[in-house]
């Protein structure tokens, strides 16, 4: 390892999308557009919920906190993603680095837990529909959500500690759009090896932990969607739990192509087009894909839009 250059830093630069100037006012239009849909989006999401009174049950619940957790992370990334696209100063401090990073992979991790409790309030939903209020009781709902919470929370504090201890890095030029653990640690003059691994097994008994519970859940709700007597029935849960199914896919996906594989196989490129997706794309998504195939959500929006509110 090259220790020549090494010092401390206090600011990163982030290259971004510099490799294609030619498309940076192109990419700044369609990513200020995105942002613009996600914040729309998961914001108008939570209102709707808030003030629905019918919407008030557990599935809508989480669902307002899948939406919260997907503005936040949307937010920690994109303002700043947007600035250093038009901008030629490209530099974030020290502090705000990992800052972002913290709250990035804070949300990030809460997001996957969710996902699995999302899935098995549908299984409990959709496998004994005459006691679901009493299973998925109010006590219980805030006991899981909190839980992602603070297994989001422990993770990245994990992960943010051992950072920290870096004493010094090579350069301080970070080839990504925002302040992520893998291109840091990239730069690392010590061995970093130790942080590597542990990215790797979080990540993977993460991951391992929540696709066991949402694949369970989602074969179990299979089986019951089958048995089902009535086709129309059938037809209506199976469309709703497939475009779910779908979104978590791709979420995690990316994610176990990124985090979930030897670090010295990446290309930079490669995961910074794989991160766009589950940073960019998937908080835009979420909102339509929860929304739009959902009776009684566009149900809710045609009776505020016709309220007095609105008058």
């Amino acid at each position: 390892m090259d220790t020549g250059n090494c010092s401390r830093v206090t600011e990163f630069i982030l290259l971004g999308f510099a490799g294609a100037p030619e498309l940076r006012v192109f990419l700044f239009l369609l990513f200020l557009l995105i942002y613009g849909v996600t914040v729309l989006g998961n914001l108008g999401m939570i209102a709707v919920i808030q003030v629905s009174s019918h919407l008030h049950t557990p599935m809508y619940f989480f669902l307002s906190h899948l939406s919260f957790v997907d503005f936040c992370y949307s937010t920690v990334i994109m303002p700043k993603m947007l600035t250093n696209t038009l901008s030629k100063d490209k530099a974030i401090s020290f502090l705000g680095c990992t800052v972002q990073f913290y709250l990035f992979c804070t949300c990030v991790i809460t997001e996957v837990f969710l996902l699995a409790v999302m899935a098995y309030d549908r299984f409990v939903a959709i496998w004994n529909p005459l006691l679901y209020m009493v299973t998925m009781s109010q006590n219980l709902c805030m006991e899981l959500v909190s839980g992602c919470y603070l297994c989001g929370m422990a993770c990245s504090l994990i992960h943010l500690c051992l950072a920290l201890e870096i004493p010094s890095y090579r350069s301080n030029v970070i080839d990504h759009f925002f302040c992520d653990l893998p291109p840091l640690l990239s730069l690392a003059c010590t061995d970093v090896s130790m942080n590597e691994l542990i990215v790797f097994i979080v990540a993977t008994v993460n991951e391992i932990i929540t696709l066991v519970i949402i694949l369970t859940s989602y074969l179990l709700i299979l089986i019951t969607i089958l048995r089902m007597h009535s086709a129309e029935g059938r037809r209506k849960a199976f469309s709703t739990c497939a475009s779910h199914f779908i979104a978590i896919l791709v979420f995690h996906g990316t994610i176990l192509f990124t985090y979930c594989r030897p670090t010295s196989g990446n290309s930079m490129d490669t995961d910074k087009v794989a991160t766009v997706f589950y940073t960019v794309v998937i908080p835009m998504l979420n909102p339509l894909i929860y929304s739009l195939r959902n009776k009684d959500v566009k149900d809710a929006v045609r009776k505020i839009m016709s309220s007095k509110i609105f008058s």
